[in-house]
């Protein structure tokens, strides 16, 4: 059993909202801790755990009736335990009559399962359904997967940016950073990629060609009707094929020799394809690689793969807790991003605009 359970103060009392972290388990609380002492209130009281069957119990220990309720959950390796855990509390907020609930989810999960594959499902529409039904009236998130994801809701999505602080971590922790070049490693991270090149008046190089299926490559549609299915009478027009793709090995479109190359992407997962672009950047001759990403999820063997890389430095942000892989790998670094969180939390409560976060943000970025 672990919970949450602060002693509320007379500061949360005065602010008019609440601040609760859904999570059961104390690594993942990190952030929310940070978000409050930004913003000088304690932790909203309340037990998140799960019983001996693995169901998922809230309890909120404190009155909420008319208050605006901001839920901080991160998400862990364990996915769905914290969906459930964010909607069961959502839930029991709205049930206390709280009058405004807020999720604040760094990392909104699922969010690359966002397109329609084969007779699959768009599984990040279900997910926001399923917490407009528990009761979220606004969500405030980070770099999304897709921007266009924002659509699912029917309630307003914040989608913050966390490269104004990666940029400053390059300014500030890359020696002569003057000599790097962003580099993205497919062709549908390039936007991505020319945006931070654009900000720090860096060169920009795209890698082109995988030696593994992209998301982008993916069969797509739903194939009906069966094959096998008898039609009588006439069977339609004969339209032309669509050949089948076919990559070349990767190349790099741009000068990466004697440079330092940094790629940026937004999540870190399984890094096979980070490893591998780090070798051919090597062999071009960049003498330094960076991975600048805003979600480090760094799943399975990837602390392992990135110490044995070529990767020098792999920085992410503390949308996800990673501190176990910062044991195994000393390559991976953090910056964190409260201060952008709390400081929408901040405004949400007061009304205020939310503009000032997105200064000198464009369409694409």
């Amino acid at each position: 059993l672990t919970c949450v359970s602060v002693v509320e103060s007379e500061t949360t009392k005065e602010a008019g909202y609440r601040v609760f972290s859904a999570n059961s388990t104390s690594a993942c609380t990190e952030l929310a801790k940070k978000i409050t002492e930004r913003l000088g209130v304690e932790l909203g009281k309340s037990v998140v755990y799960q019983e001996s069957n693995r169901e998922t119990r809230v309890d909120v220990m404190e009155s909420v009736r008319g208050q605006d309720i901001f839920i901080i959950q991160t998400i862990p390796r364990d996915v769905n335990t914290a969906i459930m855990e964010l909607l069961v509390m959502a839930y029991a907020l709205k049930t206390s009559c709280a009058k405004n609930i807020i999720g604040v989810i760094p990392y909104f999960p699922y969010s690359k399962q966002c397109k329609m594959r084969k007779r699959g499902s768009i599984v990040c529409k279900l997910l926001a359904s399923m917490l407009a039904k528990a009761g979220l009236t606004h969500i405030i998130t980070m770099d999304l997967h897709q921007k266009e994801v924002q659509g699912f809701f029917n309630f307003p999505v914040d989608n913050l940016r966390a490269s104004p602080f990666l940029i400053q971590y390059i300014q500030e922790e890359i020696p002569d950073y003057r000599n790097a070049i962003i580099v993205a490693k497919s062709p549908s991270a390039a936007k991505r990629a020319q945006s931070y090149a654009e900000r720090l008046r860096l060169g920009l190089a795209v890698m082109h060609g995988e030696a593994h299926q992209s998301e982008s490559d993916m069969p797509d549609g739903r194939h009906s009707p069966p094959l096998s299915r008898t039609v009588t009478g006439h069977t339609g027009l004969e339209l032309p094929l669509m050949m089948a793709k076919e990559k070349p090995p990767i190349t790099v479109v741009g000068d990466v020799g004697g440079r330092i190359a940094i790629i940026v992407d937004d999540i870190v997962d399984d890094v096979e394809d980070f490893v591998a672009a780090a070798e051919i950047l090597k062999e071009r001759g960049a003498y330094k690689i960076y991975i600048m990403a805003t979600h480090g999820l760094l799943s399975a063997e990837a602390p392992r793969l990135i110490e044995e890389s070529a990767i020098d430095e792999v920085v992410v942000t503390n949308t996800v807790p990673h501190e176990v892989q910062k044991l195994q790998c000393p390559k991976i670094k953090t910056v964190d991003v409260s201060m952008i969180l709390a400081e929408a939390i901040r405004r949400i409560h007061n009304g205020e605009s939310m503009a000032y976060l997105f200064r000198n943000i464009a369409v694409d970025d």
